[in-house]
């Protein structure tokens, strides 16, 4: 099947392309960038076929007609960040997804990297994935320290797993806050720290990388993001 791809031009005035001025600066936390502009996909890459905006969101969605042969990314075009703040909500309606991060483009709209995973079951909605490298890296509710020898060593929990569930709003809109900063990566959800790494294994950690979006392969799925941020830290 022959595959439609987006490629699009660099985003500058992402916001500006649909909103008045004075809305842009109430809607873009101070500090911050859109990245999305809620009417179309300038800046990002991906396969057509499984990516469009609906109602003002990023929309990935798969069906049997049309499955993702494989685990494939909507890529943001606008830089490789290191250290950052994303803040981004999402939306799953079906199966598995994620918001990669401080990645690798393997192209192909293939990404490998750190994962804020997403289910819709929330049986790992809130951990640390490396797709394509160390698989869990840190299971929700977790403290954790990767040591240069990649030993893992729990310090402690951010939260019990039942006070995440208790935030996490199913078929309706939720929020991550992504923070990397040097080797110290946090994910919040809802306002719930879901999960705390410092990863000292200099052999497999990323210090920057695209950002992208997944549709997993499976079962067909649907999932939809909006409100996409950054703030780049120095």
């Amino acid at each position: 099947m022959f595959t439609t791809t987006l490629r699009f031009a660099s985003a500058l005035a992402l916001c500006a392309a649909i909103l008045a001025p004075a809305a842009v600066r109430a809607e873009t936390p101070e500090g911050f960038t859109c990245l999305f502009n809620g009417k179309d996909l300038t800046g990002w890459a991906g396969n057509a076929d499984l990516w469009r905006v609906e109602d003002g969101a990023i929309t990935g969605q798969t069906t049997k007609e049309k499955p993702a042969k494989g685990n494939t990314f909507l890529i943001w075009q606008g830089g490789k960040p290191g250290d950052f703040e994303l803040r981004i909500k999402f939306r799953m309606l079906a199966h598995n997804s994620g918001v990669q991060y401080r990645s690798k483009d393997k192209g192909n709209f293939s990404v490998g990297g750190y994962q804020a995973d997403i289910d819709y079951n929330n049986t790992y909605t809130g951990m640390l994935y490396e797709e394509g490298g160390r698989g869990i890296l840190v299971k929700r509710g977790t403290k954790m320290l990767v040591h240069e020898d990649g030993k893992k060593e729990v310090l402690g929990q951010t939260a019990t797993d039942k006070e995440i569930l208790a935030v996490i709003k199913k078929d309706d809109w939720n929020e991550y806050v992504i923070t990397a900063k040097g080797n110290h990566l946090t994910h919040v959800l809802n306002g719930v720290t879901t999960m705390d790494l410092v990863d000292k294994q200099e052999s497999k950690a990323a210090a920057s990388g695209v950002i992208a979006l997944q549709l997993h392969a499976g079962p067909p799925m649907k999932v939809q993001f909006k409100d996409v941020y950054l703030k780049e830290l120095k």
